[in-house]
């Protein structure tokens, strides 16, 4: 993996420990050489995420919409300031320029685009990993939720497994580089999408 893609809260939350661990992510990506795509932002877990690569030798793509450069400030050190039209196209970039995604605590913006990742592997449009950091317990009721989804017979096992889940970034990371997309018929192509 070359670029990782980082979604995650323009916010940093109510516990000092989702910033720590996104820190600690940017440290862990600049240390294994893997450059990180992310939406841009100075602020909130966004911020935390790209100052723990930059300050540790790593690079930066930022994504982000022209209509939110002033609302969720743009990171002024960035490798790289991608600037996009719509939110859609954020997202479209991000994907195209990573090897995986990892999703960090945050809020709709954070799960609409991990979701859509997911959806995407889902289809078979990509085989990219797909994991999220699961700090402090953060997303103990979306793992349940998803664990329901299989049982109520909404989502087969074997896309269930296509999420990745670890507390600790270093095991996620091992657990993104070993996986293997399940085989999955395409219903739609990515031309169709």
């Amino acid at each position: 993996m070359k670029r990782i893609t980082v979604f995650c809260g323009s916010s940093e939350g109510t516990d000092g420990v989702y910033k720590t661990h996104a820190i600690l992510v940017g440290q862990a990506l600049a240390k294994n050489n893997i450059e990180l795509v992310y939406g841009g932002a100075k602020i909130g877990l966004m911020g935390a995420v790209a100052d723990g690569v930059l300050n540790n030798g790593g690079k930066v793509i930022g994504v982000l919409p022209n209509f939110l450069k002033s609302k969720e400030i743009a990171h002024e050190n960035l490798t790289e300031l991608i600037l996009v039209n719509t939110m859609h196209d954020r997202k479209s970039r991000m994907h195209e320029l990573c090897d995986g995604i990892i999703a960090l605590p945050g809020g709709f913006g954070t799960l609409e685009e991990l979701f859509e990742m997911l959806t995407w592997a889902q289809l078979g449009l990509h085989k990219k990993p797909i994991g999220i950091l699961n700090t402090g317990g953060f997303y103990d009721p979306l793992i349940e939720l998803i664990q329901t989804m299989v049982n109520k017979n909404f989502l087969k096992q074997v896309n269930q497994k296509m999420l990745l889940v670890s507390d600790n970034i270093d095991d996620l990371l091992n657990q993104m580089k070993s996986y293997t997309a399940p085989a999955v018929g395409k219903w739609i192509t990515e031309e169709t999408v």
